[in-house]
């Protein structure tokens, strides 16, 4: 059952991508695409549970 409460709260519900916050020319962009994060991976690897995937 919806209540008055649970129907206000459903209403203020907003889907956002946040990469549409971003400008496509912000510093963070320009680093991102410079850098090649891809070393992470293999830094962080016995951190995650092959399990719980975390």
């Amino acid at each position: 059952m919806i209540t008055e409460q649970n129907e206000k709260a459903r209403k203020q519900i907003e889907f956002v991508c946040t990469d549409d916050l971003v400008p496509q020319d912000h510093l963070l962009r320009i680093i991102d695409k410079a850098i090649d994060w891809s070393f992470i991976y293999d830094l962080v690897r016995d951190k995650y549970s092959p399990d719980q995937g975390r």
